[in-house]
């Protein structure tokens, strides 16, 4: 006798690329949310009666989970990061909860080396100096930056994408240091960093980028003390999670000169970001585009679909943070 697969119905709750939700199409209906969103009851009704939720940056609390009992078996999150789902809430009722740390190493270290680069160089000032059409005043004064070549990389984290972004910055003959809870011996035999305090770090650093999860220690890890630290040549770099850092502390240090610039992919209250960081010419801006390739993109949507596949197999997915949990069969 054939074993009958499953024929999944998933709600997707941001709209995606149509090849990253190839693979899973072919076994599952799946359902997209508009390119707008949803209000907040048209969620909750939404999300009622699926058997797998693929989660992409929408919040899903205690109550949004709630509704999806008893069919949910499992919430897929399309990234890294799973701060937008409450885990808690999903184990008590028995949904597995997924993440993608494969997928955003190597394109979010690109862009927070991008980001690092673009600063130091001041590439938005010159791109609109350009593109204004100025033809006087080209010369050795002109947007002074920041050499890289040989400066101090402070590494806040030491995982997966730190590691990638230390890789970077060796090509650079960049200095690295690191902090992290707890001494991390295979990333220094990786990168050759060498693990210091929080404040040493801050006061040695050219340039500061952040590569820690969201959690009650991080949050506002970067506040205005630590800014105070920081050299006035320094650059803060944020691919992390956008409530890492105090916005209105960083736009006030920026203010007053005592840091040179940021890069910031990710912002504390997303899509809105503080006006004087969007006024500022030393603030380089990207809308949490860390994986914002081809590959990474589709790469992320063929793993969720995996996960749900295993999920309605009863089998227990790939980068579960939640294995305890026991879904319904």
């Amino acid at each position: 006798m054939v074993r009958q697969e499953s024929k999944g119905n998933v709600y997707v709750t941001r709209r995606l690329l149509d090849e990253a939700l190839a693979l899973l199409r072919t076994r599952c209906r799946v359902e997209v949310a508009p390119a707008g969103g949803v209000p907040r009851e048209e969620l909750l009704a939404a999300v009622r009666g699926r058997d797998a939720i693929l989660a992409s940056y929408l919040k899903l609390d205690a109550e949004a989970i709630a509704a999806m009992t008893p069919s949910c078996r499992i919430i897929a999150c399309y990234g890294v990061g799973y701060d937008h789902v409450d885990v808690a809430a999903a184990t008590r009722h028995g949904i597995w909860v997924t993440h993608n740390p494969g997928f955003v190493t190597e394109d979010t270290a690109d862009l927070a080396f991008a980001l690092l680069l673009g600063v130091a160089r001041r590439l938005r000032e010159s791109d609109a100096f350009v593109r204004a059409g100025h033809t006087e005043g080209w010369g050795p004064t002109l947007f002074t930056g920041a050499r890289v070549h040989g400066k101090t990389l402070g590494l806040v984290g030491c995982g997966r994408i730190a590691t990638a972004m230390a890789l970077r910055a060796k090509g650079f003959a960049m200095r690295l240091l690191y902090v992290s809870r707890t001494r991390n011996e295979a990333f220094e035999q990786a990168t050759g960093a060498r693990c210091v305090s929080k404040e040493e770090l801050l006061r040695t650093a050219d340039f500061v980028s952040l590569h820690v999860p969201l959690t009650e220690k991080t949050r506002h890890f970067i506040d205005a003390p630590e800014l105070a630290l920081m050299r006035p040549s320094a650059v803060l770099v944020n691919t992390a999670r956008g409530p890492v850092v105090n916005e209105t502390a960083l736009a006030d240090a920026l203010d007053a000169g005592q840091i040179a610039g940021a890069g910031l992919d990710v912002f504390e209250r997303e899509p809105e970001v503080e006006t004087r960081l969007k006024a500022s010419p030393r603030v380089l801006l990207c809308p949490h585009n860390g994986t914002g390739t081809l590959e990474a993109r589709v790469g992320m949507g063929e793993s969720c679909a995996g996960k749900i596949f295993a999920a309605l197999d009863g089998r227990l997915p790939e980068n579960c943070l939640n294995p305890e949990a026991r879904p319904a069969r």
